[in-house]
């Protein structure tokens, strides 16, 4: 791989730099709190912020990405965020002990590209909003779909590894990261779709709809069964869907670390736009789908932003599912008392909204803390909290640094 002696010097810096906080004792001991909460042992309500709009956050010139080589300005700009985290709003992050690299991994897709109209909401930013054209409108449609083809180019791959071998030897140690699934199928629905459109053919038409989750279905599993033949999951990141993932169990002893499959990992499944509609329209074409998806993971997040709170009893009924998301949009107070602490733990999202007012309110923030704490201590539930979807915080970098120490303060204050 052609890579410049400034690159290598520039990566050589970072990676002794993000060493020297990697293999801090306090790493070893968030990771083990991470891994008593994974196990439904909490010794305190986690932490983690995720999903930043970097364009506002540099504050010193430490977020700029100097590396020409384009595979490693990637690599660099990892480092970079990391390093940044951890010496500006640490929570209860956890940094490997090693870096990760990213598998040169293949994936044509289901064969048919989203087709939108951008509106600008922020030039400065490029945070757009979009209008999706409709591209399933008659039964036949459903034929554009094809099954994804998962490829990995092993020489490629081997180029890579030598080359960090020359970068990092003595710096630092690497591992591959592998592939996480996003299996939120009705993600990609929406897209093809436009929201709006998938509501009413739900009303309208819902054997189409079932056709369409039929065959997205089928294209998924066999997406899932080339993973596992190439051997190229992901068990190395740690995280999942902005979510640490330490645990005793996945992987298991069995797993073989060169060719993990979706079996010794996690991945992520939601349907955000079910927000708006029934809990038996996801019980109808949600669950009977994911009942046929989940079993091939090891464990599962589920939902992100949506509503979960007035339909767990039917996110129960799919299989492997080991964390929840509470977003801003559920009642906290009723999904703490409706979760069964038995077998899920609470991912509440706190409001990325009080990050983005005119000026920043640190008694909203403890108060929204404190709220939803209260609320999973009231019902004996195991809570993470993730701060994430955090679209601006107004230029003022700092406003993020606080709330990560507000929110320190909270949960050792909260601690069992």
């Amino acid at each position: 791989m052609n890579i410049t002696d400034q690159d290598k010097e520039i990566l050589r810096e970072l990676a002794k730099k993000y060493m020297s906080y990697a293999t801090l004792p306090i790493q070893s001991e968030k990771r083990e709190l991470w891994r008593s909460l994974n196990k439904l042992n909490m010794k305190k309500p986690m932490l983690a912020i995720d999903q930043m709009p970097w364009h506002e956050l540099d504050v010193d010139g430490s977020l700029i990405c100097r590396v020409e080589n384009p595979y490693f300005r990637g690599v660099e700009w990892g480092l970079r965020m990391e390093i940044y985290k951890w010496e500006h709003l640490p929570a209860d992050m956890v940094l490997n002990p090693y870096i990760t690299l990213n598998r040169p991994i293949g994936n044509t897709g289901y064969g048919l590209a989203f087709q939108s109209e951008r509106a600008v909401s922020d030039e400065k930013s490029n945070v757009y909003g979009y209008h999706f054209i409709n591209q399933f409108e008659e039964p036949e449609d459903i034929e554009k779909l094809k099954d994804p083809i998962i490829t990995i180019n092993r020489e490629a791959e081997a180029d890579i590894i030598a080359t960090a071998h020359e970068i990092f030897d003595g710096i630092a140690p690497f591992k591959m990261a592998g592939w996480i699934m996003h299996v939120g199928i009705w993600d990609f629905i929406s897209q093809w779709m436009g929201v709006e459109n998938v509501y009413m053919e739900l009303m309208d038409r819902p054997e189409f709809m079932h056709a369409l989750m039929e065959r997205l279905t089928q294209a998924t599993i066999r997406q899932i069964e080339q993973v596992n033949e190439l051997g190229i999951y992901d068990i190395n990141t740690n995280m999942c869907h902005c979510s640490y993932t330490f645990n005793d169990d996945i992987p298991g002893a069995d797993c073989d670390r060169d060719n993990p499959t979706t079996k010794d990992g996690w991945c992520f499944g939601l349907a955000q736009l079910f927000s708006s509609v029934s809990p038996s329209i996801t019980a109808e074409f949600e669950v009977p789908y994911m009942q046929r998806i989940f079993p091939y993971f090891g464990s599962v997040y589920y939902g992100c932003c949506d509503r979960l709170d007035d339909r767990l009893d039917i996110v129960d009924r799919m299989p492997n599912i080991r964390k929840i998301s509470c977003s801003p949009w559920s009642d906290r107070e009723n999904f703490a008392a409706k979760i069964n602490p038995a077998k899920y733990i609470m991912s509440n999202k706190p409001n990325p909204a009080l990050l983005a007012t005119d000026s920043f309110d640190e008694d909203a923030v403890r108060e929204d803390l404190r709220r939803t704490i209260k609320a999973a201590k009231d019902n004996g539930v195991c809570l993470e909290m993730i701060l994430k979807d955090i679209s601006t915080v107004r230029y003022e970098p700092q406003r993020l640094w606080r709330w990560s120490e507000i929110a320190a303060e909270e949960t050792l204050r909260a601690a069992l």
